[in-house]
């Protein structure tokens, strides 16, 4: 083909792309369907230009179009790996994360479904093999993605619940192609019984083996980008090449599903990169794949769309007959995930509850496209299926996707208006009224202000103020009808504006540099949880949730549990570090929002209202507060280090403002602006890097500052350090059971415990000791011990305790004493032997016959 007539042709298509949206938006049609019917236009013209007799002129542009190198291997090699690692990028993987359940349960349960449900739906009515029919079916079960996500943007729906189909329809084009590509062996391979059960036992490996090679590629290039922060081209590069380079080895080489691989490492990518990736560079990076996928995603459509008048040029009446079994099957399989795979979810409390409209919509909205026609183009391009085969499986597959674009696609948003999912309920609709009152109230007073300093002709801003006040009245009479609406619901509402401008402050503050992209992108996760919290129960869920936001991850307590029993220090400094500098964000977006009720919250509901709020956030303000003064007490000086690197960020950010601004108005020249960006950008560089939290260090500062050891020398206290050991416990663990055989002493460094003995129960705080007694006295623990807040402890075996008992006189008087208290008086000059059989009745312990109550 000629190169300038391929390059005409090309600039045709990325023209068609472009007007193929707004042309979508004022038809109220899916994108998918305006470029579908653009596609299967041009291929028509072509082919009749081509042959008719009326003009030669269009012959060469027909025959081009004609004769274009549209394969497969095109679309699964190229266009597959740029979609699908596009949409692994811009997945909200901490929010998938909480309902990654129902997710994997529609993705994958809801592609075997429909495969099997259509493939023996078909077996009645062509000749062709159960074998071949399993392979249509897997082929048309993954649903278009563009198609559903559109739903819920043009629907108030629930935030979970279109988060859940979202994730179910982007994640079953790899359980498709997986599935698709295990049928295509078995087909290929012309065996008359095939072993179906057999070809479905390598799934299993071929999405294990396809995830693992993609988590690896996707560290890999993680770390490799990293390395190049000072260049955010060459990161965009190594992300453009990292699909493709995934998606060969593990196809070609490792023979694995290379799909589920790009899947994968986009979502490996997506995850790390935050934590390594600076800010301005990772909204680059996620811009340049923005605009690369909507390339790909219109040239992919359009290119398989040409190929439809061709694929059904060999259409039979029978053929017809076996597209309309396709669609009624497809369904009925939806419809049994719907309506009876996803009740059992949300009866599990696995899934949110799904309205019928809902439902309703979901089914209607599952619309097959280019990555169905892909699939259906490799196998009529396999030489080793028969020719017949290849004829159906195309036909039924083209006339599918067709039938969804073409009857589905153009009635969808009339389904949604049937149902009544695109209008607002009777609160929103009454608080819109409201909104607009107090809004147009503000642009009075801002308007007249703004016409005084312009200087305008007052008879001129008289008649306008004239106008502008009856459609004042107007609103302020529609929001005075309004007013009806109970105080439980503008709680709610006003919950509502707080948790999404929380998400506002934090995505403000990560645009300044004021947070790294790690910590926004949890707190944003925590506010998104907020919202929906919020929706579902109001405020005991807003209560709620905000309180579980402050709890320990299932994480830090892994790595407490690793350090206390095999004193593994780094994860559980990094996630410690990680807490310390969320609680100091939280707080400051905490103390944010107090001000955001009064100057807009207080606006539009009422002052008391407004006062329900206020003690909300007061509430959480006195958590997050309790939560730090607990990690104060473990690590003391800490959080003072964080909050200096808080202010000194701070300093950078509005020092550059200020450069910008005199740059702007001319006081300083580019060449100076770049010379003092490039000491700011060192500053700014030097505070990336957060302190790190030695833990070590302190745990010799917490040996140091208790009383009992004061008589030791500093070499015995650095001794002792070192024999101690660590352990960090949270509210509600048990430190000591009774009945457990003793061998170790415990000292409290900070926080407070709760001893059960018998019927009575004592606190003991921050310089106190317990087990000690129940160690020398050679008996099982009679107490049971809890941490009642954040405790740091230090533990001593019995050996260096009794050794220390020798080299301690102020520790064996507070030893003697804890005795006497309860009824126990000892003689430590006679100390026990370590592992020396107790005697009957040993010498250094005698009864007092008064014990002290």
């Amino acid at each position: 083909m000629d190169l300038i007539v391929f390059l005409g042709i090309l600039s045709g298509l990325f023209l068609a792309i472009a007007l193929s949206e707004p042309l979508a938006a004022r038809l109220r049609l899916p994108v998918t369907v305006i470029l579908a019917a653009v596609g299967i236009g041009l291929g028509a013209a072509a082919a009749w230009f081509f042959r008719t007799d009326v003009t030669d002129a269009l012959n060469p542009l027909a025959l081009a179009i004609l004769n274009l190198p549209i394969s497969s291997d095109l679309f699964i090699y190229i266009f597959l790996p740029v979609l699908i690692f596009q949409v692994s990028l811009t997945l909200n993987l901490r929010r998938l994360l909480d309902d990654w359940v129902p997710v994997l349960v529609m993705a994958v349960v809801a592609v075997v479904v429909a495969t099997f449900v259509i493939g023996m739906a078909l077996k009645p009515f062509t000749p062709l093999p159960l074998i071949a029919c399993l392979l249509i079916g897997a082929i048309v079960s993954t649903t278009d993605p563009s198609a559903v996500v559109s739903i819920f943007r043009a629907t108030p729906a629930p935030q979970r619940l279109a988060r859940i189909v979202e994730g179910e329809s982007l994640l079953n084009d790899a359980a498709a192609i997986a599935l698709t590509s295990v049928f295509l062996v078995a087909v290929a391979a012309r065996d008359a019984e095939p072993n179906i059960g057999l070809a479905l036992l390598q799934l299993p490996w071929l999405i294990a083996t396809g995830a693992a090679t993609g988590w690896m590629i996707g560290r890999l290039a993680v770390q490799l980008m990293g390395w190049m922060n000072p260049w955010p081209l060459a990161q965009v590069s190594i992300s453009f090449a990292t699909p493709f380079v995934t998606f060969l080895l593990t196809d070609q080489v490792i023979g694995a599903s290379g799909v589920v691989a790009v899947v994968a490492a986009g979502m490996t990518m997506n995850f790390s990169a935050p934590g390594r990736i600076s800010p301005p560079a990772l909204a680059q990076l996620r811009d340049a794949w923005a605009l690369i996928a909507y390339w790909a995603g219109g040239l992919i459509f359009l290119l398989a769309a040409l190929l439809v008048p061709r694929v059904l040029a060999s259409i039979r009446p029978a053929d017809i007959g076996l597209i309309a079994v396709a669609v009624i099957a497809a369904f009925v399989a939806r419809a049994i995930v719907l309506y009876g795979i996803l009740p059992l979810l949300t009866a599990a409390r696995l899934s949110p509850q799904v309205d019928s409209p809902y439902r309703i919509a979901i089914l209607w909205g599952g619309l097959r496209g280019a990555v169905t026609l892909a699939l259906a183009l490799a196998v009529t391009e396999n030489p080793a299926i028969f020719v017949e085969t290849k004829r159906q499986v195309g036909i039924v597959a083209t006339g599918f996707v067709l039938f969804t674009l073409l009857v589905q696609g153009t009635t969808l948003r009339w389904v949604i208006s049937l149902l009544g999912l695109d209008r607002l309920s009777p609160l929103d609709r009454a608080l819109s009224d409201q909104v607009v009152a107090v809004s147009l109230q503000e642009v009075r007073e801002t308007v007249a202000e703004t016409a005084r300093e312009m200087d305008l002709t007052p008879a001129i801003v008289r008649d306008e103020a004239v106008r502008f006040g009856e459609r004042l009245n107007t609103a302020v009479e529609r929001a005075d009808e309004a007013r009806d609406i109970l105080e439980k619901d503008r709680v709610t509402l006003g919950l509502l504006a707080l948790a999404g401008h929380e998400r506002d402050l934090i995505l403000e503050a990560f645009q300044e540099n004021l947070m790294s992209a790690r910590l926004a992108d949890r707190m944003l996760a925590d506010a998104d949880r907020l919202i929906e919290a919020t929706l579902t129960e109001g405020r005991s869920g807003y209560r709620a949730q905000a309180r579980r936001a402050l709890m320990a991850s299932r994480t830090l307590r892994a790595a407490e549990w690793l350090h206390n029993r095999f004193r593994l220090k780094p994860p559980l400094a990094r996630l410690t570090e990680d807490r310390f500098e969320a609680l100091v964000a939280h707080r400051q977006m905490l103390r944010a929002l107090t001000g955001f009720i009064e100057t807009r919250i207080v606006r539009i509901h009422s002052r008391r209202v407004a006062g329900l709020l206020h003690d909300l956030i007061k509430r959480r303000i006195e958590d997050t507060n309790r939560e730090m003064d607990g990690l104060r007490t473990q690590f003391p000086g800490y959080a003072e280090e964080l909050e200096r690197r808080l202010i000194r960020r701070l300093v950078i950010q509005r020092e550059e403002a200020e450069y910008d601004q005199m740059t702007a108005d001319g006081l300083i020249g580019p060449e100076l602006r770049l010379s003092l960006r490039d000491q700011t950008e060192g500053s700014r560089a030097a505070l990336a890097e957060r302190p790190r939290l030695d833990l070590r260090l302190q745990r010799s500062d917490i040996v140091r500052s208790f009383p009992l050891f004061s008589d030791l020398e500093p070499a015995s206290l650095a001794q002792l350090a070192r024999q101690m050991k660590t352990v960090y416990a949270k509210p509600g663990d048990i430190l000591m059971r009774k009945d457990d055989k003793p061998d170790r002493v415990w000292f409290i460094a900070s926080g407070a415990v709760e001893a059960e003995q018998a019927s009575s129960r004592f606190l003991l705080g921050r310089g106190e000791m317990f087990g000690q007694l129940s160690l020398l006295l050679r008996r099982s623990r009679r107490a049971r011990v809890t941490a009642i807040s954040h405790t740091t402890l230090l533990t001593l075996e019995e050996s260096r305790f009794i050794e220390l008992l020798r080299r301690a006189p102020q520790l064996c008087s507070a030893v003697q004493a804890s005795a006497e208290k309860r009824g126990v008086a000892l003689d430590v000059s006679q100390l026990p032997q370590v592992g020396a059989a107790a005697p009957a009745k040993p010498s250094w312990l005698r009864r007092v016959t008064s014990p002290a109550k």
